[in-house]
């Protein structure tokens, strides 16, 4: 079993490459940024509490990791922009990458999870 301090400095650099990919799925449409900012939260959690209030306190993502977090849901205005980003790549993807039935049938159903998975998400007023 590894030591505690060897526990939380793979927890700290997992929290910090999830927080770059984050980052970048906020800057590439086909990337999603939630899951790997939950993902940090998750993992500064465990490893330093220091950590995790910059995270909820960052002025960038901070108030989106709350209020997702805390079941506030999203703006209107995000849901949207965020389907159109996803069934966008998926439409790219399906026509010029991925060329087995079976992949595009992965990333429809991924899709199709997605949509769910927002739709389900309260909306709230900005």
């Amino acid at each position: 079993m590894a030591s505690p301090r060897a526990r939380r400095l793979v927890l700290t650099a997992c929290g910090f490459l999830c927080v770059g990919l984050a980052v970048l799925g906020w800057i590439l449409p086909i990337m999603p940024a939630t899951p790997f900012l939950l993902l940090a939260a998750w993992c500064f959690a465990r490893s330093s509490p220091r950590l995790h209030m910059w995270l909820h306190g960052n002025r960038l993502f901070g108030r989106y990791l709350r209020d997702y977090e805390e079941g506030r849901g999203l703006p209107w205005t995000w849901k949207a922009a965020t389907l159109a980003l996803i069934w966008g790549s998926v439409a790219f993807s399906a026509t010029f990458i991925a060329r087995a039935t079976w992949l595009r049938l992965l990333i429809g159903a991924i899709a199709l999870g997605t949509t769910w998975h927002i739709l389900r998400l309260p909306t709230r007023r900005r």
